[in-house]
């Protein structure tokens, strides 16, 4: 199996295997609990949550741990809004995000809030000049993801925040930074946002887990009500057994960070010289600013034909994680480029892994697709035409 859509998902790392099972098997105790099991649970909790801030380079306290980035993202925008109730009903965006910052974007437009949504030049980059032009007197919220998941471009996120000081508007500056955890260099303090959000199963971490990065001074509403786990903002029994695996998954990319990075960064370029050199037709799409995402097209090959080819030679990428029906994603749609290349779009996402023999493969996979060489499944089916009586 070659395995390359870990933006997507990524898999589950050893330490992190094994700091899960440590928890669900031996230190399995209630945090809340007063008795010897639950100290040393929430003595776990605690030190995990200290490499997590470690690994964002923020405080301890300014960590709150969640299910995932749909659960942080959908949190802090509602959060950030009930703070800036009173102030105005003005939001600005990007055309590219996540869906789960653009779908209760979506539900909050039809209650009355304004969105201003920043489209992207060609290769995907947001101008800091169009962030500044768009803020407002009543403008309450900036949610900007620092890298987008379908193109491995860097949006302009501290430009934002330093725009939002400039302009005096109300603004809090929130950023999904599932994609850019542990791959690209940044602090919450360094980029000024307020909020943050990541997600644990990008990084080796299970599925479950994720955090949300508060700034100290903010307040947010509360979540979820009960128990008053996680400093009374959401309530709820803490995962420990996923956060022991998100800290373990966190402190074992920071111990290779610099090799991880490298790594990745030289299989990308590799990958995309190998396919141009092997295959003139393609097109780089976006060569991306992350190290470990890429997004090229084969004009004239449908992407979920493609999908289902490298598929069927065990080989496994993406068309983008909003291409459905063979719609191309509104992520590569946003780019303005013409449809006949963007219908034959991949993602291509690398982890450190990855070696150069799985990137070669995958060329040597695609040119065997644009020769012709394609599975039973795959090929078109003739349409008889009914004899006229």
């Amino acid at each position: 199996m070659i395995y390359l859509d870990n933006a997507a998902t990524t898999r589950v790392c050893p330490e992190a295997a094994q700091a899960a099972l440590e928890v669900m098997t031996r230190d399995f105790g209630n945090p809340s609990s007063r008795y010897a099991l639950g100290r040393a649970a929430a003595e776990r909790l605690a030190a995990g949550r200290a490499v997590v801030a470690r690994a964002l380079g923020c405080q301890a306290e300014e960590v709150v741990f969640t299910s995932c980035g749909t659960e942080g993202d959908n949190w802090a925008i509602r959060a950030a809004l009930e703070l800036g109730k009173r102030k105005g009903k003005h939001i600005v965006t990007t055309a590219i995000e996540h869906a789960a910052v653009l779908e209760p974007l979506r539900a909050l437009s039809a209650q009355g809030y304004e969105v201003t949504y920043l489209r992207p030049d060609r290769s995907g980059r947001i101008s800091p000049a169009q962030v500044q032009g768009a803020l407002r007197p009543d403008t309450v919220l900036v949610s900007m993801m620092l890298v987008n998941n379908e193109l491995g471009t860097l949006l302009p996120v501290r430009e934002a925040a330093e725009a939002v000081q400039r302009s005096g508007c109300p603004a809090l500056v929130h950023t999904d930074a599932v994609q850019g955890f542990l791959k690209v260099p940044f602090t919450p303090e360094g980029l000024g946002v307020d909020l943050l959000t990541l997600s644990g199963h990008k990084v080796g971490a299970p599925k479950g887990v994720g955090a949300l990065y508060v700034r100290t001074g903010r307040k947010l509403p509360p979540l979820l009500l009960g128990g008053g786990q996680e400093g009374g903002l959401r309530s709820g029994t803490e995962a420990t057994a996923q956060i022991a695996a998100l800290a373990a998954a966190c402190q074992a990319w920071l111990d290779r960070r610099e090799e991880h990075t490298a790594h990745m960064t030289a299989l990308k370029q590799f990958f995309l010289e190998s396919l141009q050199a092997a295959l003139p037709q393609a097109v780089v799409v976006s060569a991306g600013d992350a190290p470990h995402i890429c997004a090229v097209s084969l004009p004239g090959y449908p992407s979920e034909m493609l999908v289902r080819e490298l598929s069927d030679r065990d080989i496994f990428v993406s068309a983008g994680s909003a291409c459905r029906r063979g719609k191309p994603s509104y992520v590569f749609a946003a780019t303005g480029r013409p449809k006949w290349e963007l219908l034959g779009t991949l993602r291509v996402s690398f982890s450190p892994e990855n070696t150069r023999e799985e990137a070669a493969a995958l060329v040597s996979a695609l040119q065997e697709i644009a020769r012709g060489r394609v599975s039973q499944a795959s090929r078109p089916r003739r349409v008889q035409t009914p004899t006229q009586p």
